[in-house]
């Protein structure tokens, strides 16, 4: 099983919502006071080594794709997350994430839909 970094997790987060992308398209969408370019595309290919992209170099510019499913990735996280900060409690992060008022009138109403939809499937 493949635990992606948090800086890894924030590539892959690039790569799932553009598709293939440079090295340079990847520091371009990233924060880039935060991190350098050399530093991306060292973490890039050090993700390669690990599995977590292929890198397509056809062309004179290294295409990266993720190579890990982005819904079992944040699975992962999401429960190691939850085991870590609520102890195991997904009732507890639940209401806390409702409770910082980040979440919009339709979020809610999505929330409602899908709470109602796991009520009857049981």
């Amino acid at each position: 099983m493949i635990k992606p970094t948090d800086s890894e997790m924030e590539i892959l987060q690039v790569l799932w919502e553009k598709g293939q992308s440079s090295v340079r398209e990847v520091y371009e969408t990233l924060d880039k006071k935060k991190v350098g370019y050399t530093a991306i595309l060292k973490l890039m290919q050090i993700m390669h080594d690990k599995g977590m992209v292929v890198r397509d170099t056809s062309s004179k510019t290294h295409q990266y794709k993720a190579a890990l499913e982005k819904e079992h990735t944040q699975g992962q996280f999401l429960d190691k997350m939850i085991d870590a900060v609520y102890n195991g409690s997904t009732a507890r992060l639940v209401m806390q994430a409702l409770g910082n008022d980040r979440a919009s009138r339709q979020e809610l109403e999505e929330i409602k839909e899908f709470l109602k939809n796991l009520e009857e499937n049981k």
